[in-house]
């Protein structure tokens, strides 16, 4: 029986109708529902079973991320301060890694769980989807057309993280911007220049990545010195100098293998550069460098070796003076015949003549 039979039976008769049609139109609708009260019942039902299923399964995997992300955090936070901590491990990066990534994945399990059970309740009501899914696929791809780049952005962002390609403290060059990153967001990048400036970079203009914190560094120091030097003697110098700053801390952590000498670089007639290199932790290239400049220039003043910089070494004799450098240039004025003098003379008045 139709709903218009419900609505007809259930209207009250007029005063000019019979007994017997108000108790036939009550009989007809008391069994349209006995008809169709199981039905109703079972659409209900199926609608309160799907959605607490899609709650109760929400809350499971949304439960399971934190504590998966917490557990990661733990497991950093286990060996921090440690060597192996402070050399792998940064707990900040870690932290805000594992939190990006369990955002998504919340994200996206909230989306699929919920999403679908929608879909099975308006199923429960006997609605035709495909329309619906057709709107929903065109308003979809319009959406990624009008929004590609914040969709290329967003990917992009996913991808790196997921990879782990850098993380917050490490030195990057993007192209674009280097510096030290401050914060990985899945849209953009934050990153702090040398001078200070905070670039915004956003990941879906990131065409190549250079990493300056991964595996390790290498620090190079050019040592410029006479070419009259002992080669022998200077080698010796910074071999010393060099195990000794090894032998101490904090440089015994940041320094991965021995200085080694690589030889001469350049020989010119008034210098010559010795290199010198050594492998480092990843991005402590900078501060061994300037130690071991330090510590090579200190060994070179106590065994009486000079280096050379930016000036110009000076001879080890000054050479005599010139008798003439301080005779000033002889004047045009000294002649009274040369045209400056000439010019120079005022003109006389003859005197008056009376006739």
């Amino acid at each position: 029986m139709s709903l218009s039979a419900l609505l007809a039976a259930a209207q009250s008769p007029e005063p000019g109708g019979s007994l017997d049609e108000a108790a036939k139109q009550a009989g007809n609708a008391a069994g349209w529902v006995e008809q169709n009260w199981s039905t109703w019942l079972n659409t209900g039902l199926r609608i309160v079973l799907i959605a607490a299923i899609a709650i109760v399964l929400r809350t499971a995997v949304r439960r399971a991320l934190t504590k998966l992300i917490e557990r990661m955090n733990r497991s950093a936070q286990a060996v921090e301060g440690t060597a192996l901590g402070g050399l792998l491990v940064n707990a900040e990066r870690r932290r805000q890694r594992s939190e990006a990534i369990g955002s998504v994945l919340r994200s996206v399990a909230s989306f699929l769980i919920l999403g679908t059970a929608a879909l099975m309740i308006l199923g429960a009501f006997q609605i035709n989807l495909a329309p619906l899914l057709a709107s929903a696929g065109v308003a979809g791809v319009a959406l990624g057309f009008g929004a590609r780049n914040l969709v290329t952005d967003f990917l992009s962002g996913v991808f790196m993280i997921l990879e782990d390609q850098y993380g917050v403290g490490d030195t990057i060059d993007a192209g674009v911007a280097s510096g030290e990153v401050i914060e990985v967001g899945l849209r953009v990048t934050k990153l702090r220049g040398d001078n200070g400036a905070i670039w915004y970079v956003r990941n879906g203009e990131v065409k190549r990545i250079g990493n300056l914190s991964q595996g390790w560094s290498t620090a190079g120091v050019d040592v410029q010195v006479r070419p009259t030097e002992d080669l022998e003697q200077v080698g010796t110098v910074i071999t010393e100098a060099a195990q000794q700053m090894a032998k101490e801390d904090p440089w015994t952590e940041r320094l991965w293998g021995p200085v080694e000498i690589l030889g001469l670089d350049t020989v010119l007639l008034d210098s010559m550069t010795v290199r010198v290199t050594a492998k480092t932790m990843p991005g402590q290239a900078l501060g061994v460098e300037r130690e071991l400049r330090w510590r090579i220039k200190r060994a070179f003043d106590q065994a009486g070796i000079r280096m050379v910089g930016g000036i110009p070494a000076q001879p080890d004799e000054p050479s005599a003076a010139d008798p003439t450098a301080s005779m000033a240039a002889p004047s045009a004025y000294a002649s009274a015949t040369s045209p400056q003098s000439l010019a120079a003379t005022p003109i006389v008045q003859p005197p008056n003549i009376s006739k």
